[in-house]
């Protein structure tokens, strides 16, 4: 519920327009990630520090990991100085990108804390503080870049496209590291991917048609204006006047000229 929220809120709080088209982007995202979460596979059994050391030191897991993090520092020290002010996917995709990182974090974190209370000495084990410090690093990262996103572009804007793209940079992390999707069936999958494309959708018509003045009290004569739009005809047999006759007084000879 956080693109709906941020939209509206936003609208009434910040001034910022919220047209039909962007209301009804947001109802695509909240049906989308419905049809996501319905879906969506259960998380492979981590109980353990030492399994999720296991996962987290697979090849696959670190390959993944090592490309996000050369992207992240291309964005942060390349891009981000030269293209930040003016394009609102390299903020957000380095917020998304680190978000992998966190969300990681946080599943590690959680079993931790949990072994924790239950005896466990946890506060021995290295990964414990791996995590919690790459969960400070993390966050803060990306409290960082998604504030300057919100102080340049408008903010029925920024957390849309930011929730497409941590979504991506998630079911892609946990594809990696917990192997969800193995034990997934086919309609599963297929919903999985439609509720995503459903979210795409909506953030579409939220970004694409945001200056349009498109409401409910407004939609009539936008279409009617629409129908009435004066179409220009291309057939080369006719007459077409060159200065349409509109401002011509009558004493004045007409120009014409006949295409062949």
């Amino acid at each position: 519920f956080s693109v709906p929220c941020s939209a509206i809120l936003s609208s009434y709080l910040l001034g910022e327009r919220l047209n039909l088209l962007g209301k009804l982007g947001c109802m695509l995202s909240v049906v989308g990630s419905t049809v996501m979460v319905i879906h969506a596979p259960e998380d492979e059994e981590v109980t353990t520090l030492d399994e999720m050391t296991l996962k987290l030191r697979e090849p696959g897991f670190l390959a993944y990991a090592a490309i996000l993090l050369a992207v992240c520092l291309l964005l942060i020290f390349y891009l981000a100085p030269r293209y930040g002010q003016s394009n609102i996917l390299v903020y957000l995709t380095i917020c998304s990108v680190i978000g992998a990182f966190s969300v990681s974090s946080v599943k590690g974190l959680g079993i931790a804390i949990k072994g924790f209370f239950a005896g466990q000495p946890v506060l021995q084990h290295p990964l414990t503080w791996i995590l919690v410090f790459t969960l400070v690093a993390s966050i803060t990262t990306q409290i960082n870049y998604l504030n300057k996103s919100l102080d340049i572009f408008n903010t029925s804007l920024v957390f849309p496209i930011y929730y497409v793209l941590f979504t991506t940079i998630v079911i892609t992390t946990s594809i990696i590291l917990f192997k969800e999707w193995v034990t997934m069936t086919v309609v599963d999958i297929i919903g999985t991917v439609c509720g995503f494309f459903t979210i795409i959708l909506g953030v579409f018509l939220l970004h694409a048609f945001k200056d349009m003045d498109v409401s409910l009290g407004n939609l009539p004569q936008v279409l009617q204006s629409e129908e009435q739009a004066p179409v220009t005809q291309d057939d080369k047999n006719i007459l077409i006047d060159v200065d349409n006759g509109s401002i011509v007084p009558e004493d004045k000879p007409k120009v014409f000229m006949i295409y062949s």
